[in-house]
């Protein structure tokens, strides 16, 4: 046993900015263990530091994790107790950790997940959007079908949905987000827990000219509003009527505001439908 602690994984939030959010547990138990593995070293010793911890601080990122998991699965099984950190936040969203707590459940082996700072559940509330639905996106692929494919997901999302991005992409997601979704209310949310810290709240459209104009500074989070739901929207003759549309030389948004007129449904449905239909 580890200075008086169970042995086994622990999985541990740590702070996403201000450093005084970690827990008293997270404290206790870094000072508990036989030794800390994280992300990246220089964050972790940063934040032992802080809070005069020493131990031995080893790599476990995306490109090792798999190896980490076997040989983090021995130490436990020889009675240590280990703890494992990103560089910020909840271990194993949109982060490395996933793979440990696989293969201790594959190994029958004890982890214990302690909570703490999360940009999700931050930016969520921030937003100011509904709060009794969540669909966490994290970060979306960068290009190709497999982005195409998340984001046309999110056009039948009937909950608010979080999504990470890097600051110099929000704009052109912003933008891309609008195009293929159509209008909807959503916030940028960026360095939570910091001295900056920001909530930017109005429609897509608005924060996609003014990101694209002056990307925004830090870390950043999207949050975006449901999609919105019609019933008994006749979507076989909605299609009908866009491809005669299109036929005809009609521009997508023009198209949509015709179809939104004749078949008396919502723009954005339409324009939904219209982006769906072009593809």
């Amino acid at each position: 046993m580890s200075d008086g602690i169970a042995p086994r994984l622990y999985l541990c939030a740590t702070p996403i900015g201000n450093l005084g959010d970690i827990t008293y547990r997270v404290v206790e138990t870094l000072r508990g263990v036989s030794a800390v593995y994280c992300e990246d070293t220089r964050n972790a010793l940063k934040l032992l530091n802080h809070f005069e911890i020493r131990k031995p601080v080893y790599s476990c990122h995306e490109h090792n994790e798999a190896q980490r998991a076997k040989e983090l699965c021995g130490i436990v099984r020889a009675g240590q107790a280990v703890a494992f950190v990103s560089d910020a936040g909840m271990p194993a969203v949109s982060d490395p950790g996933a793979r440990l707590i696989s293969e201790f459940i594959a190994e029958n082996l004890p982890f214990e997940v302690l909570p703490g700072a999360s940009a999700m559940v931050n930016a969520w509330l921030m937003s100011g959007l509904p709060t009794d639905k969540l669909f966490f996106r994290g970060f979306l692929p960068r290009s190709g079908k497999e982005r195409a494919d998340a984001i046309a997901e999110l056009r039948s999302v009937s909950a608010t949905s979080v999504i990470y991005e890097s600051p110099l992409r929000v704009g052109s997601t912003l933008k891309e987000l609008y195009e293929k979704l159509g209008e909807r209310q959503c916030a940028l949310v960026r360095e939570i827990t910091k001295l900056h810290e920001e909530a930017v709240r109005g429609s897509i459209s608005v924060l996609a000219e003014r990101y694209s104009a002056e990307p925004p500074k830090g870390e950043c989070v999207i949050v975006l509003a449901a999609a919105e739901t019609v019933p008994n929207v006749d979507g076989e003759k909605l299609n009908e009527l866009l491809s005669m549309l299109f036929d005809a030389g009609v521009k997508i948004k023009d198209a949509a505001r015709i179809a939104s007129k004749l078949m008396n449904i919502p723009k954005n449905d339409a324009y939904r439908a219209a982006m769906a239909l072009n593809e």
